[in-house]
């Protein structure tokens, strides 16, 4: 699992670009599944069919990473950029970031002032991001277009796989590159003869920016339940806004509700009971700061049950984003599970006890 999160993280796909991902996705996978497709949104299609008719579950997980897109090239060479997904102002100076022209990936800094130029700025300022600069090195303009750089290039933060423990790791993307490779890995470990039906793997683009692949893959499938696999921020740090109601090393996520989604009671139900039964460490996810894929998932055709299953993650969009490995290997073990046991979507419906009467 680690290689394949290194090699994933690793892929220059911000919202919008996930071709590389894609690709590498899809050559992975080649022998597999049943069948491999890509829709007109750029969405990567993976069907794995069960050993008999069944129920048919999606599973669904970003390719996108947040990123920046150059906007101009001042004349002195430096790159002025726009945001692709949710960035905190806040963390982007003097960040290493890596800029995919049409010569290949060239390497750029975020500039920030000279800690002897504070004295004379006002030290709590946040510079917004269209007042920050890419430096290239480049001296001039015609010297950054030389180089190949061009406006709408993407750029994302500069890729590193470092380990902090033996579990856990810092690196860029792993929202949602972690939920891709979990996938990717349930799709090549399952067994037909294990399940029946159909898993329909969905690698979406543009998350980041709006569910919007996950939109057109709603529509595409008629579903018994859907499964978004995506990162979540935890609690666990002194900040004074943390609860400390999700922790990095405590097990998978089982959503219960965010601003995209609230959870079909009996998926996240039945989640529960697999984990428990599967003495798999999970923990239950409140958390209104954040959407996924299952939001739109959920509304699709006349509406599909739906629920997620969330890798905890400490800095999410930033360049050093930490997850601890168990949590991910947690995460592939229920939804593994899930899939061995998953049911036709009347069952995760309300049971209605009419009576007759005259």
């Amino acid at each position: 699992m680690k290689e394949l999160l290194r090699e994933l993280t690793e892929i220059h796909g911000p919202c919008g670009y996930e071709d590389e991902v894609a690709i590498y996705i899809a050559n992975r996978l080649k022998g597999q599944v049943d069948l491999i497709d890509i829709d007109n949104a750029g969405n990567l299609i993976a069907i794995k069919k069960g050993s008999k008719p069944g129920p048919k579950v999606i599973v669904a997980a970003h390719m996108d990473e947040v990123g920046f897109i150059v906007k101009k090239i001042e004349d002195n060479g430096l790159l002025r950029f726009e945001k692709l997904g949710g960035h905190d102002d806040r963390i982007l100076l003097s960040q290493r970031v890596q800029i995919k022209t049409a010569a290949g990936l060239r390497t750029g800094v975020i500039g920030t002032i000279s800690a002897h130029m504070v004295k004379f700025d006002d030290p709590a300022k946040v510079r917004i991001h269209r007042n920050l600069y890419i430096d290239i090195g480049a001296k001039s303009r015609q010297e950054a277009e030389e180089l190949g750089v061009e406006i709408g290039d993407s750029v994302t933060w500069y890729p590193h796989f470092d380990f902090l423990t033996e579990t856990r790791v810092a690196g860029k993307a792993f929202d949602d590159r972690a939920g891709c490779a979990i996938l990717v890995k349930a799709l090549e470990e399952l067994d037909p003869t294990e399940f029946e039906g159909e898993v329909i793997g969905v690698f979406t683009v543009q998350e980041e920016v709006g569910l919007r692949g996950a939109r057109v893959a709603a529509h595409q499938f008629e579903a018994d339940v859907a499964i978004a696999l995506d990162t979540t921020a935890v609690s666990d740090t002194p900040e004074e806004m943390m609860d400390k109601t999700l922790e990095l090393g405590a097990g998978v996520g089982i959503k219960i509700i965010d601003f995209s989604l609230i959870a079909n009671k009996k998926v996240k139900n039945h989640l529960v009971k697999v984990a428990k039964e599967q003495k798999i460490p999970y923990q239950l996810e409140v958390f209104p700061g954040i959407g996924t894929d299952a939001g739109e998932l959920s509304v699709g055709r006349s509406g599909v049950p739906a629920g997620v299953l969330s890798i905890p993650s400490r800095y999410a969009h930033s360049s050093i984003e930490v997850v601890d490995l168990d949590d991910v290997e947690a995460t592939k073990q229920l939804l593994a599970a899930f899939i061995k046991e998953m049911k036709h979507a009347v069952d995760y419906r309300v049971k209605l006890n009419l009576e007759e009467t005259e």
